[in-house]
């Protein structure tokens, strides 16, 4: 099953200073761009700390009173690698989304420079980006959870599949209870998806040679 990664949303159109860019080079670049904050880069393109519009802030003279994540800024500081927080926080392109907004939520940031295996920066995700998933369209969802949970991995073709706004609505008879618990599971892991509806119900197969018994009534 297909399983989206920050490669298939983040911006590869990245602008990025170096670390002797001065404070007005920043700022056009922040302004510019109309983005929260931008990575510094060596000489190799390697990403060395990020410098986000707070850290602009605070050499502006705003008056945030905050604890800094990584070295002090002095106060007399004019350029990217005197401005910028360091280490940056960083992610791979091939980094699931939930691992991606994991990692945003526990270091408290906004944004994550995309690198290689080399350190080099090759793009960046934010926020808004992790959320791009969930716009999706309802049919393509629902075409990825038939296609790729029900009928490649469970082969489960009598389940019946709704999407609407992004929650899934499975309904219909499973071999066994487990087997509707792994359909829900599988398919929450499906892009876009918001939330999934258990109405499924254990029915299992008559055993080999036993006719049905016809129903009454």
């Amino acid at each position: 099953m297909r399983t989206w990664q920050v490669r298939d949303v983040m911006t590869t159109d990245v602008v990025a200073v170096a670390e002797e860019a001065g404070y007005r080079r920043i700022v056009d670049a922040v302004a510019g761009r109309r983005v929260s904050g931008v990575p510094v880069v060596d000489l190799d393109r390697r990403v060395v700390g990020v410098v986000s519009e707070s850290d602009l802030l605070h050499r502006a003279g705003a008056g945030l009173r905050r604890p800094w994540r990584g070295r002090r800024k002095p106060a007399g500081a004019l350029t990217a690698r005197d401005l910028m927080t360091a280490p940056a926080v960083t992610t791979y392109g091939d980094t699931t989304l939930v691992d991606a907004a994991r990692r945003m939520d526990r270091e408290r940031v906004r944004r994550l420079p995309v690198v290689d295996d080399l350190g080099r920066l090759v793009g960046i995700v934010t926020r808004g980006d992790l959320l791009r998933v969930h716009l999706r369209p309802d049919e393509d969802i629902r075409v990825d959870v038939v296609r790729e949970v029900l009928h490649r991995i469970l082969a489960l073709p009598d389940v019946r599949v709704e999407v609407r706004d992004g929650v899934v609505t499975l309904a219909g008879p499973v071999p066994r209870r487990a087997s509707a618990v792994h359909a829900v599971r599988l398919a929450g892991q499906v892009g876009g998806v918001v939330r999934v509806v258990d109405r499924l119900h254990a029915a299992p197969a008559p055993a080999p040679g036993t006719a049905a018994t016809p129903a009454t009534g």
